[in-house]
């Protein structure tokens, strides 16, 4: 059986939607959305850059990010992410989308033996 510490592995769509709800907070850049994640999941999502940055690059891509650079807290230039009008929407619909799935998840997993 597993704990709450074990690490979970994200499907890619479940990371993008993951992703547009933390930038949907504010403008942030990667590190930070990774950051964020960790923080937001009690720890038990963990994003490695080489997960994240594809994502974003690809959701960047599809218009649902727009990327400026800026000076982060540290001082140095970052990709700070913003959503879009179209990822706000690609983020209501996916929410509602994980609403259900989940639900019916839980029915099956749910009934007796």
């Amino acid at each position: 059986m597993a704990d709450s510490s074990q690490k979970s592995d994200l499907l890619q769509g479940t990371l993008d939607v993951l992703i547009l709800k933390v930038v949907a907070l504010g403008p942030i850049h990667g590190y930070a959305i990774a950051q964020r994640l960790q923080q937001m999941s009690g720890a038990v999502l963990q994003v490695q850059q080489g997960s994240l940055y594809p994502a974003l690059h690809r959701l960047e891509k599809r218009k649902w990010l727009k990327a400026e650079w800026a000076a982060s807290e540290t001082g140095r230039e970052a990709r700070f992410y913003t959503l879009t009008r179209l990822g706000r929407a690609q983020l209501e619909e996916q929410r509602a989308n994980w609403h259900r799935l989940s639900a019916a998840i839980t029915g099956v997993l749910g009934t007796a033996e």
